[in-house]
């Protein structure tokens, strides 16, 4: 060890080593935000689209965001003032499971909302990483054989 004791390799070994775990951290508590305008494409409130943006950390709903949409304000304000305190703070999975209330006299506002965020946290699971998916390039073979003529 004498060897790298003053020398810039051994300097550079030490930040490495130092900065890893403020990276390995950084990536831990990663946001995500779904964007719902486009895989929820089809989904339509009183007055059209209704796109969200719904803030994931550590699998963990901290924040929905309503974009810009051509509800009534007022009743809309309500529906997302009902709704988005009923996921904010679940996990996904707790927010998948929820039956969600709307809010009375903006119902299709509501269930608008609803939709968009079930649609943006299902493809928030689709898109995470199983740990029972298999590698990419490796495939099952199969049981039959190909008769011959």
């Amino acid at each position: 060890m004498k060897l790298f004791r003053n020398s810039p390799l051994s300097a550079s070994l030490l930040i490495v080593c130092a900065l890893l775990p403020l990276f390995a951290s950084a990536q831990k508590n990663a946001e995500t935000v779904i964007y719902t305008g486009e895989i929820a494409a089809k989904v339509y409130g009183y007055g059209g689209k209704t796109p969200l943006n719904i803030h994931i950390q550590d699998g963990v709903i901290t924040k929905i965001d309503a974009l810009d949409n051509y509800e009534t304000p007022q009743y809309f304000a309500r529906a997302t003032k009902k709704i988005f305190p009923q996921y904010e703070g679940k996990t996904i999975k707790e927010a998948l499971d929820i039956q969600a209330d709307a809010a009375t006299g903006a119902t299709c506002s509501s269930e608008a909302l609803i939709d968009n965020i079930r649609i943006g946290l299902q493809q928030a699971v689709d898109k995470s990483p199983s740990p029972k998916s298999r590698k990419a390039g490796k495939s099952k073979k199969s049981k039959f054989r190909k008769s011959k003529k």
